[in-house]
């Protein structure tokens, strides 16, 4: 059996999940933790995008910092 039609959404199972999290969450928290969601993501690919720079120094400094041998 396909994985993706087993996982595929149908418009009426995102409304669902939308009323859902309408009645836990309310109309004012939604977009707060929309924006929470969104400068997470931002600061993940940043992180990611930083370590993968070949001059990067601060995984060097943090593997000093972390070493309780080295206090």
């Amino acid at each position: 059996m396909n994985t993706l039609t087993i996982l595929a959404l149908s418009w009426q199972h995102i409304l669902i999940v939308a009323i859902i999290l309408l009645l836990l969450f309310g109309g004012k928290k939604i977009p707060e933790l929309m924006r929470g969601m969104g400068s997470g993501i931002k600061e993940f690919k940043d992180a990611i995008k930083e370590e993968e720079k070949p001059g990067s120094k601060t995984t060097d400094n943090n593997s000093s910092n972390n070493n309780p041998a080295s206090h």
